[in-house]
């Protein structure tokens, strides 16, 4: 498939450079420490590969994140990092979905462990996964900023402000709409601003909200209410005939009156902490990758905030690109392997910035428009398929990777989080036995008078820490071998010893 690992190659090694960093140059710098920088570098700490992340803004967390919710997908990425359920305390669930018009999605069928979405802030997510990286052993570097880079066939030499040189063998650039890595590789950002004028706010309420996310479009006027769970809520709003640079102050008054417009009142806003004014654009690199630097998350691609995709499509960025770094670091796998992010990535990225962008239009629809809003509404509520795939994608449960001609049906698809038995010590679950960044084998369990051929933990030992073998807990005769992104890289049916040794030297080296 897109994204079977080769055969064994090389380490890749990092060059050297002169000054205080002169013979401890980490093996990738990450720059940007948002969601997906932090969940990249932590991930390639975890596996063993040094790594520095370098972020121009001081080591704090800030309130001023635009996300709030993890979808389906996310958690289960979180979950097999061992951190859903910490962040599943501090959320607060949402088994309804409503988007506009009052289309509405029911998230209780899907797929999934997690049938929701899970409502918080950005930062409390960024606070699980600094301290995660913290721990596996990341160097944070603070108010470091990018001024550029060189690269040649051993390496990527970063320079910041200030004149200090940084060398490593990838640079991942995460850092934002604004990247400044992008810009150092020349990457055009192509696409347009798709709403101007954003007006956001942190204020406190006389009122309380009926639903814990609140969102309408009326006439001219589109209000979004979130709560950050510290008493204040972030205020999203957006009016059509107000057009003003992004430099333009934003007063209460404003906010109140667009939420009124949008919402028929304004909960009684007061004593606002924080407010600001910004244009939502629809932009995507044309490529993911060039050389030995990646981008990922808002760096590579924007787009309206319809549907809480941005931060969730980040996260799935870094999860897909950070095992196939770690695997070709360690000389698991050919460097060709890398090549894949983009092919893989690139595509998702796409259609959630397509989707993205209709579902805002639809919301702010008026004249001509309003009966396809009306029409999609009416499919939507009597077409099954329809309504499962606007889930699949808005969630990110539905996406598949590309898949080599003849390959099993499950080839590329995502993996759910299949009920193990034979995992050491107890019954489990896949995304419990993902955890590591490693490959899990699922094998049909052995019938109890068959010859139960090659045993399960000489296969797991053989591959070290880099596969989990388990037994299906069903009668399941398939054997599933699936990647540390949760996506099946083989499959097979009632598959021979030869044909599953042959999947384990192709994909886990």
């Amino acid at each position: 498939m897109n994204g079977t690992i080769g055969t064994p190659g090389t380490p890749e090694t990092a060059g050297r450079t002169t000054g205080p960093n002169a013979g401890r140059t980490p093996h990738v710098i990450v720059v940007g420490s948002g969601p997906t920088g932090l969940l990249l570098a932590g991930d390639l700490a975890a596996a063993g590969i040094p790594v520095t992340l370098l972020e121009k803004r001081p080591r704090e967390i800030s309130n001023l994140s635009r996300a709030f919710a993890l979808h389906a997908r996310a958690l289960e990425q979180l979950d097999s990092r061992g951190l859903a359920d910490e962040l599943e305390a501090v959320g607060r669930p949402l088994a309804r979905l409503g988007l506009f018009g009052g289309l509405t999605l029911d998230l209780g069928d899907l797929p999934s462990r997690f049938r929701h979405v899970l409502v918080l802030p950005q930062y409390e997510v960024e606070k699980v996964l600094e301290r995660r990286a913290a721990e596996a052993g990341v160097a944070f570097r603070n108010e470091c900023e990018v001024t550029g880079l060189t690269q040649d066939a051993a390496g990527v030499t970063v320079h910041v402000k200030g004149g200090e040189s940084l060398r490593a063998a990838y640079v991942v650039g995460a850092d934002g709409m604004h990247s400044a890595v992008r810009e150092a590789v020349g990457l055009p950002f192509p696409g347009r601003s798709a709403i101007r004028s954003v007006v956001l706010a942190d204020v406190l309420l006389a009122e309380r909200p009926e639903a814990l996310l609140t969102a309408a479009a009326v006439g001219d006027a589109f209000a979004f209410l979130a709560p950050f769970g510290d008493g204040y809520y972030r205020v999203i709003c957006w009016h059509r005939g107000r057009d003003v640079p992004d430099r333009e102050p934003v007063g209460l008054d404003e906010v109140r009156e667009i939420t009124r417009l949008a919402l028929g009142k304004d909960y009684g806003m007061h004593d606002a902490r924080w407010m600001s004014r910004f244009h939502s654009d629809e932009r995507q690199v044309p490529s993911y990758r060039v050389g030995r630097v990646f981008l990922a998350g808002d760096a590579a691609h924007v787009h309206t905030p319809a549907g809480g995709q941005g931060m969730n499509t980040g996260l799935q960025d870094a999860a897909n690109l950070s095992w196939k770094l770690a695997a070709v670091l360690h000389g698991h796998a050919d460097p060709g392997l890398l090549d894949t992010y983009q092919s893989e990535r690139h595509p998702v990225g796409r259609t959630v910035l397509r989707s993205s962008g209709a579902l805002i239009r639809l919301a702010m629809a008026k004249g001509p428009m309003l009966p396809v809003r009306s029409g999609l509404i009416r499919a939507f509520g009597l077409v099954g398929p329809v309504r499962r795939r606007i889930l699949a994608q808005i969630t990110g449960i539905g996406y598949r990777y590309p898949a080599p001609r003849g390959a099993h049906p499950l080839t590329g698809t995502r993996a759910p989080d299949l009920a193990l038995a034979g995992t050491p010590a107890r019954d489990g679950r896949l995304y419990e036995a993902l955890r590591g960044g490693r490959f899990v084998l699922v094998t049909p369990a052995p019938a109890p008078d068959a010859d139960p051929g090659p045993d399960p933990d000489d296969t797991g030992k053989r591959y070290g820490d880099r596969l989990a073998v388990a037994h299906w807990r069903s009668g399941r005769r398939t054997t599933v071998l699936v990647r540390p992104d949760g996506y099946v890289a083989w499959a097979g049916e009632d598959a021979q010893a030869p044909d599953v040794e042959k999947a384990l030297a192709t994909h886990v080296g």
